[in-house]
């Protein structure tokens, strides 16, 4: 039953966190707000990033109480998967795994973006929405590496660089 309540509690608070980060990532890129995929996310967040932005304001592109909502349910994530398990942790340790849980989030949203970017540009039948909400929020990784790396004979290797480097990361954190 621990398990399972465990999986739960830990898949809920995951779901809800990548779609802040989500969130975050697309104000960081100026993804088009208008897109129906935008919007999920927006009407999604509000209700706690709303108040929260009343005395957290945006820094430049970045969205300062979004980026406090991700870090605080990384920090919620960890808190409440040691108290399930009956874990005896410092606050100081909460707060370091929730950073780090957060900043892991945010490389498999990441990841995943660009799978399914890959996957769906090979169906690609025309303009969807959801393709180009895709588009929109990885180009900003992909572009510096095509500088570097440019498309060979049509097949554009800066998805595959950009997923390397990722994971590479995700390894590196060790969340």
């Amino acid at each position: 039953m621990n398990n399972a309540l465990t999986f739960l509690v830990a898949t809920l608070i995951d779901l809800y966190l990548i779609i802040v980060l989500l969130r975050l990532w697309m104000q960081l890129t100026q993804a088009d707000f208008y897109n129906p995929v935008s919007q999920f996310v927006y009407k999604a967040t509000q209700p706690v990033v709303g108040p929260l932005r009343s005395f957290m304001p945006m820094i430049g592109k970045l969205d300062t109480a979004s980026l406090i909502f991700a870090l605080a349910l990384g920090m919620l994530k960890v808190a409440a998967l040691v108290w399930l398990n009956g874990l005896a942790v410092g606050p100081l340790v909460i707060v370091i795994q929730g950073i780090l849980t957060a900043i892991s989030s945010l490389l498999s949203m990441l990841f995943w973006v660009l799978i399914i970017r890959a996957i769906l540009s090979w169906f690609s039948q025309g303009y969807n929405p959801v393709e180009a909400m895709l588009h929109q929020i990885t180009e900003p990784l992909l572009a510096p590496v095509r500088k570097v790396i440019p498309p060979i004979g049509g097949l554009d290797l800066s998805v595959l660089v950009v997923i390397i480097a990722l994971q590479f990361l995700r390894v590196l954190i060790g969340v």
